[in-house]
C-alpha cells in the first residue's frame, strides 16, 4: 500500500490560488517516489480548479473536506458524495477535530458520514484523536475506542483497505506547533491498529493510518519512518507548494 501524503487546505484558497498551488506542486515534484501518492483537499469551490492544476499528474488525487450523509434533499448548504465525485473528488474527510469541536458533530454523526460516503463510492479518511485535557486525564484509549467504534459502526468488514484510512490527530497538536513525540505516536498508532483489527477483522491490517498534527518539512521524515504510520495529514504546511513538496519527498 502506498504511503499517503494528504494536504488539508481548510478554508483557504480561491480557485485561482488553488490552481496555481497545484501547478507549482506538480512542477516541484516532477515524479512522486515509488510507493507514494499525494492527495490535495481544497475547499468545495476549488475542487475543479485544483484538479485542472494537477493536469492529470501521476500519483496525485483530489479530495473534499466534508459531505452530508444523504443522496439529495432539503439540506441547505450541504453537498452529497455524488456531487463530490461529479466534481472530481475521490476522497473525503470525516470526523476532523474542527468538525467535532468547532462545528459540534457527534461521534454517531461522524459514523453515519463514514459509512454513507464509503457506500456511495468515496474513499474516506476518518479522523480521530484526543484533546489535551483528555490526554492529561489518561483518556487516550477511551477516546479512541469511542470514536472508532461509532465512526466505523456500519462499515462492512470486507471494505477494501484501499478506500479507507484512519488519521490519528491529537487535537492539541493541530495548528499549535506542538507535535506528538515518536513514543506518543507509536503508542497511539499501535492502539488504532489493534482497534481497527478488532472492529473490521484481519483485513484492517492493510488499512493505512496517517498522522496529523503540525507536520512540517523538518519532521516529516521522522514521522513516516515510524511503525504503523502509512502517511500524514498536513494542514498549514500544505498551503505552500514548496513546503508540501518537501514533505512529499521527505
Amino acid at each position: 500500500m502506498n504511503t499517503l501524503f494528504a494536504a488539508n487546505w481548510k478554508m483557504h484558497k480561491t480557485r485561482a490560488e488553488a490552481n496555481q498551488t497545484a501547478r507549482d506542486l506538480v512542477r516541484l515534484v516532477s515524479a512522486l517516489p515509488a510507493g507514494r501518492e499525494a492527495l490535495l483537499i481544497p475547499p468545495f469551490t476549488a475542487i475543479d480548479a485544483t484538479l485542472h492544476g494537477l493536469g492529470g499528474a501521476s500519483g496525485f488525487q483530489v479530495g473534499a473536506q466534508d459531505f452530508y450523509p444523504a443522496a439529495h434533499g432539503a439540506f441547505t448548504g450541504e453537498v452529497s458524495p455524488a456531487m463530490l465525485l461529479d466534481a472530481g473528488a475521490r476522497w473525503a474527510l470525516t470526523g476532523h477535530s474542527e468538525r467535532r469541536h468547532v462545528i459540534g458533530e457527534s461521534d454517531a454523526f461522524v459514523g453515519q458520514k463514514t459509512a454513507f460516503g464509503l457506500a456511495q463510492g468515496l474513499g474516506v479518511i476518518l479522523c480521530v484523536g484526543e484533546t489535551m485535557e483528555e490526554r492529561k486525564a489518561g483518556q487516550l484509549k477511551d477516546v479512541l475506542i469511542r470514536q472508532m467504534e461509532q465512526g466505523l459502526q456500519n462499515v462492512p468488514q470486507d471494505i477494501s483497505p484501499e478506500r479507507l484510512c484512519l488519521a490519528y490527530e491529537p487535537v492539541w497538536a493541530i495548528g499549535t506547533g506542538l507535535v506528538a513525540g515518536p513514543e506518543e505516536i507509536l503508542e497511539a498508532h499501535a492502539l488504532v491498529r489493534r482497534l481497527l483489527e478488532g472492529i473490521l477483522g484481519s483485513g484492517a491490517r492493510s488499512v493505512r493510518i496517517l498522522y496529523g498534527g503540525s507536520v512540517k518539512p523538518d519532521n516529516a521524515s521522522e514521522i513516516i519512518a515510524l511503525d504503523n504510520v502509512e502517511g500524514v495529514l498536513v494542514g498549514g504546511a500544505s498551503l505552500k507548494a514548496d513546503d508540501f513538496s518537501r514533505i512529499v519527498l521527505a
